[in-house]
């Protein structure tokens, strides 16, 4: 059973569907490990392609080997927009201590609508 500290480096996404009709989307991801949350900052005008380029940390203590990227678009006078999700394998990360950037599909309804980009990395406690 895998513990130590899992960082996970949000790179960029594109090619997302836009959830906006009017202007560039502002996409940000929710990032969920088990009961963890963390939250991008909103990339402003960021549209199909946007930058990050963010590090986040998560406490690994358990069995869990899924990472999944909930990807958003905010929006000033409506509910936020559900652009698309990120289910990421964290087996490979924990066996090799590291996963260069690497893109994974977004999906929304079992569609592909793009793909995020990220690195990481597993620092296992002794």
């Amino acid at each position: 059973m895998p513990r130590g500290t899992l960082q996970v480096i949000l790179v960029s996404a594109k090619g997302l569907k836009d959830a906006d009709f009017l202007g560039k989307m502002d996409p940000y991801v929710i990032l969920t490990y088990r009961a963890q949350e963390n939250r991008s900052s909103v990339a402003k005008g960021g549209g199909s392609n946007p930058r990050w380029n963010e590090s986040f940390l998560f406490t690994v203590s358990d069995n869990v080997a899924e990472l999944n990227l909930r990807i958003m678009d905010k929006d000033t006078f409506t509910k936020d927009d559900f652009v698309g999700e990120a289910r990421i394998p964290l087996e490979p990360v924990f066996a090799a201590g590291s996963i260069p950037e690497t893109s994974y599909n977004v999906v929304k309804k079992q569609n592909y609508c793009g793909e995020i980009r990220l690195a990481l990395t597993f620092n296992p406690e002794w």
